[in-house]
């Protein structure tokens, strides 16, 4: 039973449905989301008053109002009766503490500092929340369905242990992760069957580590960091996500650098093939998304080829995080129905840029690894029918403690690329114009009016 009605109450509420608990409710009127609820007939409204009789065929209580007598005169009569009682922010009369619930159901973690400091054990629970997977659940749940099989096939508990730990850091596991039930069940029949045949071989793991702000790394990528055995990694990414990798994994740079490649591509390829084929679990970590102009595509080519386990973990691409952190909305209907994500760095063999299609208005140009050929994309697009005033941003270091944005016009895009620190990204279009009022992350850039006299000078 719970005696109140308001949104505290609610949420002890929804603690409880989740459990399972038949919830009768005592208050003088709801909240409409407990109104919702019993409309649902997910709770019963027991009666507006309390009376103690109320309380005679109930296991738990809790008092949840602003009402300190009427919380008191609850507890008393719930210890009468040697019931599990809950005074909310009320420690001393308590029999029982909510904890702080990581709920992966049916795996359950609960944090609780015996009602001393509430906030703190909340905190631990979000920490706690980045590390655990959502599908642990599902993991323990299929494990669970396989118990009995697992005792009948090994009768030592030394034996049952090596499997499930066997079981819980290989394939199966990556397969439950990707969502693939059936494989993940035919995999750990298989193991079942003939322990033996459990893959000695790790897995890939592509992961996007975002445009340099730790705090834009997804979830899924913090989780697999911390899992690998090997993490190999560009210059793009940041130390700060770095430091978030494993303390005991290797870490490998495979970076490559204009006109500077310290590891070429080939190699990096048959590095994640080799590492993989030795057992391990290997992180691929790359900047920004792997899959837009970071040669993602081409990497697991390899390991697909080479028959290796590979998961992909997509991240914040440059051009979206960049952009939101310098205040540049990528589109907007006022200037910019469309957005294009272009590289300035193409292979030599391939296709030139097609300048017609490029120089249209009303779309918004975002140029990765363009600062060296700035001088060419400024003069083909005016060349094209691009306005030479169309409003230009160079963001360097985009997202990162030291970012910088200049902004100007086409006509000068050359000047400002040569300012602007690396990595750096281009952005054309009329929505950099909203730069100067939306402009919300770290230093005030340089405008338009800022780099005009550097170009009179240097005339």
């Amino acid at each position: 039973m719970v005696v109140g009605g308001g949104e505290i109450a609610a949420r002890k509420i929804d603690l409880l449905l989740r459990a399972g608990a038949a919830v009768r409710i005592v208050a003088q009127s709801l909240s409409s989301e407990l109104e919702h609820r019993l409309q649902q007939s997910q709770v019963s409204w027991l009666a507006k008053q309390f009376e103690p009789q109320q309380l005679d065929d109930v296991f738990l209580v809790i008092a949840a109002t602003d009402d300190a007598a009427l919380n008191a005169e609850v507890f008393e009569q719930a210890n009468r009766r040697q019931l599990l009682a809950n005074v909310v922010d009320d420690q001393p009369k308590c029999s029982f503490i909510f904890p702080s619930i990581v709920d992966r159901s049916p795996i359950v973690v609960a944090i609780s500092s015996s009602g001393t400091a509430p906030v703190l054990a909340r905190m631990l629970r979000e920490k706690l929340e980045t590390l655990l997977p959502t599908s642990l659940g599902k993991m323990a749940e299929i494990a669970g369905s396989f118990r009995d099989r697992v005792k009948q096939r090994f009768s030592s508990m030394t034996a049952r242990r090596r499997f499930w730990e066997q079981t819980f850091d290989g394939r199966f596991a990556s397969l439950v992760t990707a969502g693939q039930i059936p494989e993940a069940e035919q995999v750990l029949q298989q193991q079942l069957d003939n322990p033996e045949s459990i893959s000695r071989n790790g897995e890939v793991t592509l992961v996007g580590a975002g445009p340099g702000d730790a705090g834009l790394l997804t979830l899924r990528g913090l989780q697999v960091m911390q899992q690998a055995d090997v993490v190999l990694y560009d210059h793009l990414v940041s130390d700060e996500i770095l430091d978030l990798v494993r303390r005991d994994a290797d870490r490998i740079c495979v970076g490559k650098r204009a006109g500077s490649h310290s590891v070429v591509q080939e190699e990096t390829n048959r590095m994640l093939v080799e590492l993989a084929q030795q057992g391990k679990k290997v992180v691929r970590l790359k900047g920004g998304d792997p899959f837009i102009f970071g040669r993602g595509g081409e990497e697991l080519q390899a390991v697909s080829a080479a028959g290796i386990p590979f998961q992909v973990v997509p991240g914040v691409t440059a051009a979206a995080g960049a952009t939101a952190y310098a205040g540049i909305p990528l589109t907007h209907r006022d200037y910019a129905q469309c957005v294009m994500f272009i590289t300035g760095h193409s292979r030599p063999d391939g296709n030139g840029m097609q300048w017609e299609t490029l120089a249209k208005g009303n779309q918004t140009l975002a140029i990765y690894m363009g600062t060296v050929k700035a001088a060419e994309i400024s003069q083909q697009l005016i060349a094209h029918g691009r306005a030479a005033s169309t409003p230009v941003a160079v963001i360097g270091r985009g997202t990162r403690v030291d970012q910088q944005v200049l902004t100007g016009t086409l006509d000068n895009l050359e000047l400002l690329a040569q300012q602007a620190p690396t990595p750096a990204l281009l952005v054309i279009g009329e929505v950099v114009a909203l730069h100067d009022k939306l402009a919300w992350f770290g230093h005030q850039p340089q405008t338009d009016d800022a780099v005009r006299p550097s170009v009179v000078n240097l005339a």
